[in-house]
């Protein structure tokens, strides 16, 4: 059970039925996490920027490496909602999650993503190497800020209970049967 619940359109003032028409205009749907967080619209835009900085990482890494990286955290911090979100793009993309064909790249990435989860303080040197050796000071700052907003956004929907999303439901891993985030 939610331990926030949802705000609803019919009852929300106007700066929130705003972004609610902007994110159905954007996304065709708003879903459970955004309705949680506007509660307040303030922390709901601060959680946004992880599309800005989506946006500025993917002529760098592409859709499908940052697809990967943000499985690999989600799943890494056992947050059922995200997980699930990119177990379904990675799904509906022909994939199979659990069989991943990855390039260089995207073993990097993923292998970022899961010690980031698991041992931020020791992540493997080699990696570090690699990052360093591809990108620059300003890309590896959105990377790992990137990460820091999606090891934010698992944060807060497991901590919120945010229910998982309906339209995920037949995408859920057969390890994770709860629909219910915490």
């Amino acid at each position: 059970m939610a331990f926030i619940p949802m705000t609803e359109y019919e009852t929300a003032d106007e700066a929130v039925r705003r972004e609610y028409d902007d994110q159905i205009a954007k996304h065709g749907r708003i879903t459970n996490m955004k309705r949680t967080l506007l509660h307040d619209v303030q922390s709901f835009k601060t959680y946004m920027d992880w599309y800005t900085l989506y946006d500025e990482l993917r002529p760098t890494f592409g859709d499908r490496a940052l697809s990967i990286f943000s499985y690999a955290i989600s799943t890494g911090n056992d947050c059922l909602i995200c997980g699930t979100f990119f177990r379904k793009i990675l799904v509906d993309a022909g994939e199979d999650p659990e069989n991943l064909v990855l390039n260089e790249t995207e073993q990097l990435l993923l292998d970022f993503g899961v010690q980031i989860t698991k041992r931020p303080h020791s992540i493997d040197s080699a990696i570090y190497e690699k990052l360093r050796a591809q990108y620059t000071d300003a890309q590896l700052v959105q990377l790992i800020a990137f990460a820091g907003i999606m090891y934010a956004t698992n944060l807060f929907n497991t901590v919120a209970k945010v229910p998982l999303d309906e339209v995920l439901y037949s995408y859920l891993n057969d390890k994770k049967e709860d629909k219910d985030n915490g």
